[in-house]
Order: structure tokens, then C-alpha cells, then sequence
């Protein structure tokens, strides 16, 4: 027997750890639990754990009246709410005037003169910028803009770059200022001065709702849902505006509030390269096509004719002919079927000829107008994050469904993970590595004991003491599950359980841990097959890594044979040398090393209620709104 095997616990690799691995519907807990649980299990426990007691009659436990099923949920989506514009108070500036009486031919315009045009006047911004406007400028009476009776040359850079926006995904009209008339002959002297000191007001204004939205995007997406997690960025809007008036160097200035990182930049070559090239003849297939044998859809010749247009000589020599007769057909006929299985194939996809999401991509691609539409909100989430990405880290990219380790400009590892289940989806956020745990526990979340577990147990009290799990409660005593009245608890079960190191372990052989609110981290999985799919979500919310040993290797900067060796010795734990970036990321376009921007489904349907939000945002701070 080596080491290994003499540690390890006798539990066998149960039928629970492969279903809390697929993740099963917890609609189904109880039947899931009948049929795991069933008669016929051999009952196992962990070493050092004194035997059960005989199960008590079911008179005497469970005599409490059993709560209510109970139902723990995650996050949903919220209706978004964008930041309410409120008109600028300009009052603190107009008390604290001195007006110097204006000369008629005068080449400038003093800012305490000109001030008082700024009564009535209906600026409306965010309630920050608003204020650090107004705090500025009463400390600083001074144009930034205008000079000489005119918008100076620092005003047209800047405004030229407003006018920009949309090469960085943003809305120009977020940022439109309108420019007092360059010819002022015949204009009232105090009309002009009336239109320069609010042409100066709009134009701050608009500048730091630019450089706002440059570096920490339109919306805050924890308003969205609680499956967003990201810290407010600091952000000095009046140090904006000192900085602002003292630089000649508008342009770079403006463009360093952006994102300074490759994948940043390859996003923004991306989009103008798309943005060019337009929208041509594409052929567009509804992207959420399901379409078996035997049925029919109107979608069904565009694919037909775009798997004929993409012809090679193999595909061509064995299926031209039958895609040339069936090329107008609605119904996917059996004759049609073998062409799909072929295209699925090649596209490296699951050939069962049931043309679903992935074949639609794989045969029509991505339209021209839906990578924009990727690309822009690639754009925007990327304002979410750190401007330096650090090196070494990972990144997780959800859609993608990979885990890559990067150091410098180097991929060093990737490969396929298993992501949550709709139901149970990961979070969006970024963190630190800490620590790789060897042959670990599982402690299983209140989500998994109320939703999945509690049905069994109040049936069967004891079958966790037989399954291998530890329940403790909260003093960290052991008590035997048999012992535990079940029947008495809802959506709150003052109880820990935790599977013990072994070969049925949930979490396999080691998991790497960054400490967060949600509870997630990385780690093996006993259930394998699952990588072989090309829709990878399946979890209870945690990255399932296919290679965890080359992981734990990468963020330790050490070997896969010291890992190998540490998994030899039980239970363990081993910090990190230095902690690691980690992105638990979601986008459905993103860019490769060499910055070939690669797109993705939207598997939790995220895109659409970022654009709900980036919407709601427009209206608010549309004119008139």
C-alpha cells in the first residue's frame, strides 16, 4: 500500500460527490437524494470517527414540527438605476464675485466678471461632478478654457477628443458641449461673456464625466447584481481639474484615464476594424437555433447556404450535392443530418447532428453588428478592473470557459475549466491567491445543505455519518448527523458539514484559494468527463480546473512533481510566495496574447442586462431627462 492509499479514507467514490460535481437541479433534491442514497449503500466512515449510533425511531427524532421546505437562492438581476442628473448649484460662485466693470475692446474677460452669467443657467450633472465643479472653481477663479474673449486651443483638443468617444466604446452624445460662435461682432458684450463662463462650466463638466467613465466605466455594475463584486475606483474629480489646468498635453492626459493594458488596446483596434469594414451582405442566423431532426425552421436554408459557400473539396466531393438539392429546404431532413454531424466535426464539436448554439456559431460566426456589440461591453467591463492587470496572474474567463496563467506578455498555461450552472452562477470579480490546500476538504455551503441535503435528512438523519461528512455545530464540537433533529430547520441549519480528504472528495485532490465573499476558489474535481464538453457549466458556482496540479505549480512557482510529492502526505496547506492576481472574469470577446480578439456565448445571459443598464444610463442623462 503506498502513502497515499494509507492515508486516504475508505469512503468510496460516492454517487453524491458525482452529482454535486454535475451539478443536479435542486428542483429534483429530494428524488436525488432517494436515489443516491438508497437502499443497498455500504456504509463507510472516516478514519478516527467512532462509529454512529444506532438510527433513532422516527419517534424520537424529528418530533418538532418540520419547517417549511426550505429554498436558499443566489443573486437575481436588478431593474438598474442610473446615477439621477441634478441641476449645478452656481451659488457659492455668484455670492463670492467681485465684478470688474467690462471695457468696451477688451481682449479678455475676467472669470469674476463674467460669473454672473451664471445665474439661471440649467447645467445639469451627476451629483459629484456637480459639486466638485463648483469646488473647484471657488477656489480656483480662473478660466481653464477661454482666453482672450474666445475658447482657446486647449478647449478645441479637448473637445475633439470628447468628440472621439466612440473609439473607446463610449457614447459621444454622453459628452456634446456647444461652442460659443467664434465671430462675436455685434454680440452684447455681456451676452459674450455670459456664453464663454458657460461654455467653461459644460465643458469641465463634460471633461470629468469623460475621465469618470474612462476609469471606472458608465455603470456600476453592483448595481446590476449581487453576482457583480468590484471596489469603487478613487477618483479625484477636482484634482481632475487642477490637473487639467495646468497641462498643455489635453490629449495624452485624457487618453491615460483609460485602461493602460494590451488587451484594453486590442479591444480598441478591434472595434475600429470593425466599425470599418461595416456590416456588408452577412447573413445572420438566430443565435439561440435549436434544431432537431425532423423539424423545421426558416433559419435552416441561411445555414445551409453558408456550410455551401465555406465549401472545401472534402466536404464538397461527399455533400455538394446534397446541400445544392436541399438548399432551400426548411425541414432538416435525414439527409441533411450527416452534412451537420460533418460541419460539427471539424468544429471540433459534439457530432450528434442536433444543430444547437455552438453549430449556429461555428457555421455563421459572429455578425459584424454582434462583435461591435461584444467588443463595446468588453470595453466597458474592462474599466471595471485594475488598469495594470499585474504579472504573474490568472484569468479566468467564464464564457471561454478557460483558466490561463500569464506572466509578462506570456501565456504559460490554459486550459478548460467547469463553470457554475445557470442556477448557480460564478461571480464577476478579482482577487489575490493565497494558498494551495492538499488533499482538502470540502466544507458544504448552507446553499447545498438546505437546498440539497435537508430533504434526505429529515428522512434519513443518519446517512452523512455513513457517507463520510463531518457535521459540527457552532462551537466546533462533532455530533453525529444521526443526532441532529433535521426536521426543525428552514432556509437556517445552525450546522457545518464538511466532506473529508478522500478519493470521493468533491473538490479532488487540491484547491487554490483566494478568500472572498462568495466562497469561490479553484480546485480538482473527480468528475472529468465534464471537460470534454463544449458547454462547460456545471458547478455550484467554483472553477473546476482540468489540470489543477499545473496550476498549483504556476501560482506556488514551483513544480508539478512537488505537488505530486505534497499530495503524498495528506492534509496540507502551502502559502504562496507572493500573492497572485486572480480575475473570475465574464466576457464574450476577448483578446488572445498576440491580441487576436476571440468571441464567446453569453452563457449567463449577462450582455443583455449590461446593455438594459448601459440604456438605462443613456436615458438619464439624455437632454431633457
Amino acid at each position: 500500500m503506498t502513502s497515499r492509499q494509507a492515508w486516504i479514507s475508505i469512503v468510496p467514490l460516492t454517487a453524491f460527490a458525482l452529482a454535486l460535481s454535475i451539478g443536479a437541479p435542486e428542483a429534483k433534491a429530494q428524488s436525488l437524494f432517494e436515489t443516491l442514497f438508497g437502499g443497498g449503500m455500504k456504509k463507510t466512515r472516516p478514519t478516527n470517527f467512532p462509529p454512529p449510533p444506532p438510527a433513532k425511531r422516527r419517534s424520537e427524532v424529528g418530533q418538532t414540527k418540520a419547517a417549511a421546505a426550505p429554498k436558499i437562492t443566489g443573486p437575481g438581476y436588478n431593474t438598474y438605476r442610473a446615477d439621477r442628473l441634478v441641476r449645478v448649484d452656481f451659488s457659492p460662485l455668484t455670492r463670492a464675485a467681485v465684478p470688474i466693470a467690462y471695457q468696451p475692446g477688451a481682449q479678455t474677460i475676467s472669470f469674476d466678471d463674467a460669473v454672473g452669467g451664471l445665474d439661471n443657467f440649467e447645467l445639469f450633472a451627476e451629483k459629484d461632478i456637480g459639486a466638485a465643479l463648483t469646488g473647484y472653481y471657488a477656489r480656483n477663479r480662473n478660466f481653464i478654457w477661454v482666453d482672450q474673449a474666445a475658447p482657446n486651443a486647449r478647449a478645441a483638443e479637448a473637445i475633439r477628443v470628447l468628440g472621439e468617444a466612440g473609439r473607446y466604446g463610449l457614447d459621444p452624445r454622453d459628452y456634446l458641449v456647444a461652442v460659443p460662435p467664434s465671430d462675436s461682432a455685434g454680440l452684447d458684450p455681456q451676452a459674450r461673456q455670459r456664453d464663454l463662463i458657460r461654455f467653461e462650466m459644460a465643458l469641465s463638466a463634460r471633461l470629468l464625466r469623460y475621465v469618470h467613465d474612462a476609469t471606472m466605466g458608465r455603470i456600476d455594475p453592483n448595481r446590476i447584481s449581487g453576482y457583480y463584486d468590484f471596489p469603487a475606483k478613487p477618483l479625484d474629480l477636482a484634482g481632475v481639474l487642477d490637473t487639467l489646468s495646468h497641462t498643455s498635453e489635453i490629449r495624452t492626459y485624457l487618453e491615460t484615464r483609460h485602461p493602460q493594458n494590451p488587451e484594453y488596446q486590442a479591444l480598441r483596434v478591434e472595434l475600429e476594424s470593425l466599425e470599418a469594414s461595416g456590416a456588408g451582405d452577412e447573413i445572420r442566423v438566430d443565435p439561440k437555433l435549436v434544431l432537431k431532426p425532423g423539424q423545421s425552421s426558416p433559419e435552416l436554408p441561411k445555414l445551409i447556404s453558408l456550410v455551401s459557400r465555406d465549401l472545401d473539396d472534402e466536404l464538397g466531393g461527399e455533400y455538394g450535392e446534397t446541400l445544392w438539392r436541399m438548399g432551400q429546404s426548411e425541414i432538416y431532413s435525414d439527409d441533411l443530418v450527416p452534412v451537420f454531424k460533418a460541419v460539427q466535426e471539424r468544429a471540433g464539436l459534439k457530432s450528434d447532428g442536433v444543430v444547437g448554439p455552438r453549430t449556429v456559431n461555428a457555421v455563421a460566426g459572429t455578425s459584424n453588428a454582434d462583435k461591435i456589440e461584444k467588443v463595446r461591453i468588453a470595453l466597458e467591463q474592462m474599466r471595471w478592473l485594475p488598469s495594470d492587470l499585474g504579472s504573474p496572474r490568472i484569468f479566468v474567463n467564464q464564457p471561454a470557459f478557460t483558466a490561463s496563467f500569464i506572466e509578462g506578455d506570456t501565456e504559460k498555461l490554459n486550459m478548460r475549466v467547469v463553470i457554475g450552472a445557470p442556477s448557480t452562477q460564478t461571480s464577476f470579480f478579482y482577487d489575490e491567491i493565497e494558498q494551495v490546500d492538499y488533499n482538502p476538504y470540502w466544507g458544504v455551503p448552507q446553499s447545498i445543505i438546505v437546498n440539497e441535503m435537508l430533504p434526505r435528512l429529515r428522512r434519513d438523519p443518519g446517512y452523512l455519518d455513513r457517507a463520510g461528512y463531518e457535521v459540527t455545530d457552532a462551537k466546533g464540537r462533532r455530533i453525529p448527523s444521526s443526532e441532529v433533529d433535521w426536521g426543525r430547520y428552514g432556509a437556517k441549519v445552525p450546522y457545518s458539514v464538511r466532506q473529508t480528504p478522500s478519493e470521493a472528495n468533491a473538490l479532488g485532490e487540491l484547491k487554490i484559494l483566494f478568500p472572498n465573499e462568495h466562497a469561490i476558489y479553484m480546485h480538482d474535481t473527480p468528475v472529468k468527463n465534464l471537460f470534454q464538453r463544449d458547454m462547460r457549466a456545471f458547478s455550484h458556482g467554483c472553477i473546476r480546473l482540468q489540470d489543477p496540479r499545473g496550476m498549483a505549480a504556476a501560482v506556488l512557482g514551483t513544480t508539478v512533481d512537488h505537488i505530486a510529492e505534497k499530495l503524498t502526505h495528506g492534509h496540507s496547506t502551502e502559502k504562496v510566495p507572493a500573492k497572485i492576481p486572480v480575475y473570475i472574469a465574464y466576457f464574450t470577446a476577448w483578446p488572445t496574447v498576440g491580441g487576436k480578439v476571440e468571441y464567446f456565448g453569453d452563457v449567463y445571459d449577462r450582455d443583455a442586462k449590461l446593455k438594459l443598464a448601459l440604456a438605462a444610463t443613456e436615458a438619464a442623462r439624455a437632454p431633457g431627462s
